[in-house]
């Protein structure tokens, strides 16, 4: 049995997608295995958000290669369809693909193997370049259930492309236009999850809001009401929502539906409204505000998360100082902080002003400590009371999972809880997680994780 390895880089999309990919290789008679083993196969699915990004998919792609000279080795994803000739280049790599036709991607393998001709938009010395003109991508990317065995969550993709074009941002150039999964292909793969056992689904998108846009029949709030009703689902979790997507008819979705998880993550980017200006962001710090007053007013105990860039061009000491006073005032459960990259052929990679390395790198230290404080603060608003807790995983006896507004909780106890849902009392709080003891029908078990 031939055996293929995966490897992904970047976001939730992408983790979809490799599932998905993996669902294919599986489905043709492939092992699939951990990347560290020597493999027959290897498929590296990149990022290229940041300049990090390019750097460490190339580090990965390279790592594949020298773990097996003889393997094929594939390159997909946003780094590939943005720079395939770049990503072909690296020696050893067999394919590269981009972000779109990759239901075929076994085929293109196999034929990569026999040295076959691949019916490729681009073919060069060297590497088979199967990546197409991604402006002209019409039809969603139907890649099977995005389950990972072992796990109790699952995605699903319901949504791809972006057409925002912040000016930092590359992401609308290697997704490409807005398509959706057809609503009824998503019921059917999230009935299909839940009846293998996953008891929580996450919504996946390039621009999840979006959802629908293309298909005029629906839109994400229908999608989520719909999907609340399938018997057995425990929680449904969105991904992230984009500001201009947060509309009343969503909120008013998640609030109505128990089953929804109380967790927005809602990307703010800056808290300094002339930096929001110069990244094409359509809104302001009001208008954010008013956007989290609303969520947290319809959704009880909700966790409010966002991304935050810090290093945008021609960002001055004060309007970083805005950033961190507004973020510290809207109070966000939780931070992921970005060092602005300059991409290639977007309008901010030209813009006067670049932010010298060094501060961009104390900007970001300053912007990470203030996340963990105020993860820390909302994670300790749980100490003392009992929170369920979706149980992930069981490791020398300590069990470990989320609660539905996606604070981590440990606690003692054994195997068979994985993939339950479980009361805890949490008696502790520390690094943005809680800690607990499980409460069973008899009361609390034994003592807690320390």
């Amino acid at each position: 049995m031939k055996k293929v390895a995966f490897y992904t880089l970047g976001c939730k999309v992408n983790q979809a997608e490799t599932q998905g990919l993996a669902a294919l290789f599986r489905d043709r008679g492939y092992k699939v295995i951990p990347f560290e083993e020597t493999a027959d196969v290897y498929v590296v699915n990149t990022c290229t958000v940041t300049r990090e990004g390019d750097r460490k998919s190339r580090q990965v792609v390279r790592r594949a290669v020298r773990a097996n000279p003889e393997a094929l080795v594939v390159v997909t994803g946003c780094y590939a369809q943005v720079a395939p000739e770049e990503a072909g280049a690296i020696p050893g790599v067999s394919l590269v693909i981009g972000t779109s036709g990759r239901e075929r991607i076994v085929d293109l393998v196999e034929q990569a193997a026999a040295r076959c001709p691949v019916p490729a938009e681009k073919k060069g010395p060297g590497p088979f370049l199967a990546v197409g003109d991604i402006e002209q991508a019409r039809e969603f990317e139907d890649l099977p259930g995005t389950a990972d065995p072992g796990r109790t969550r699952a995605f699903i993709k319901v949504q791809e492309g972006c057409r925002d074009f912040c000016t930092y941002c590359i992401v609308p150039y290697a997704r490409g236009p807005l398509r959706s999964r057809p609503p009824e292909r998503v019921l059917e793969l999230a009935r299909g999850l839940v009846d293998r056992g996953y008891s929580e689904l996450v919504l996946t998108g390039v621009n999840l809001g979006a959802y629908g846009r293309d298909l005029g029949t629906e839109n994400l709030p229908g999608l989520v009401r719909r999907l609340v009703r399938i018997p057995g689902l425990a929680r449904l979790r969105l991904s992230s929502v984009e500001p201009n997507e947060i509309t009343r008819e969503l909120v008013e979705a998640v609030a109505e539906n128990p089953v929804c998880a109380p967790h927005f993550h809602i990307p703010l980017q800056s808290g300094s409204d002339s930096v929001l200006s110069r990244m094409g962001r359509r809104y302001s710090t009001g208008e954010f505000t008013g956007l989290v007053d609303m969520v947290r007013a319809r959704v009880p105990e909700v966790a409010v998360t966002a991304d935050v860039m810090v290093g945008f061009p021609g960002e001055t000491a004060a309007e970083h100082r805005e950033s961190l006073e507004y973020v510290r005032r809207i109070g966000f459960a939780g931070l992921h902080v970005f060092v602005y990259s300059p991409r290639r052929g977007t309008p901010a990679a030209s813009f006067p002003d670049p932010v010298p390395y060094r501060v961009k790198k104390e900007r970001s230290r300053e912007m990470l400590a203030l996340g963990r404080e105020l993860r820390d603060r909302f994670a300790s608003r749980y100490r003392g009371r009992t929170v369920e807790v979706l149980v992930e995983s069981v490791s020398g006896g300590v069990a470990s999972g989320y609660t539905p507004n996606y604070l981590r909780v440990f606690f003692k106890n054994g195997p068979e809880l994985a993939g339950r849902i479980v009361k805890v009392y949490a008696d502790g709080a520390e690094q943005g997680n809680l800690r607990g003891i499980i409460h069973t029908e008899e009361g609390f078990s034994e003592a807690s994780v320390k």
